[in-house]
Parts: C-alpha cells; structure tokens; sequence
C-alpha cells in the first residue's frame, strides 16, 4: 500500500495495525517513496506467543509465594464508614 505522508497522519494506528499483519506500507511525498513502515525485528504480535509471555511472567510470580492482595470487591473499604458513607 502506498499513501501520502499527509494522509497517514490521520490513520497511523490503522496503518501500524496493517504493517504488524504484514501488509507492506510506503509512505510517499510528493508521489515519491519516502518511508516504508515495518515491524520491529524480532516482533511477533502471534496470540500464541503473547499467551506463553503472560504464563510465563505469571508463573515467575507464583513462584515468588508472594501474599494475596485485596479481594477486589473490599478494595476500598477503607474510604467509607460502617454505614457505607465517606469516611
């Protein structure tokens, strides 16, 4: 895909989205090819491997037997008094 610089500024999430699904983008100006957008060696927005880089950062914090935090739904509970208003 080749589009103007002036219209891809505009549209750059779309046009990164596009480049990481790789399609090729080519910024131009003035009908000349200025720029190609690519993505970053080593990148791979692949489901899988984002799933294994999760799992594997929660493991890591497993391993870690730190305490459990908060239940989320008594988070605050500090901020308000027994009948329920602000404390």
């Amino acid at each position: 895909m080749r589009i103007s610089i002036e219209q891809a500024a505009g549209q750059l999430t779309e046009l990164v989205r596009l480049a990481e699904e790789g399609e090729d983008i080519v910024l131009t100006e003035n009908g000349e090819a200025r720029v190609r957008l690519q993505t970053v060696s080593g990148f791979n927005p692949d489901k899988d491997l984002r799933l294994k880089l999760i799992e594997d950062i929660q493991e890591r914090v497993r391993q870690k037997n730190l305490p459990p935090g908060p239940d989320a739904a008594h988070s605050q509970d500090f901020l308000y008094d027994e009948d329920g208003l602000p404390a």
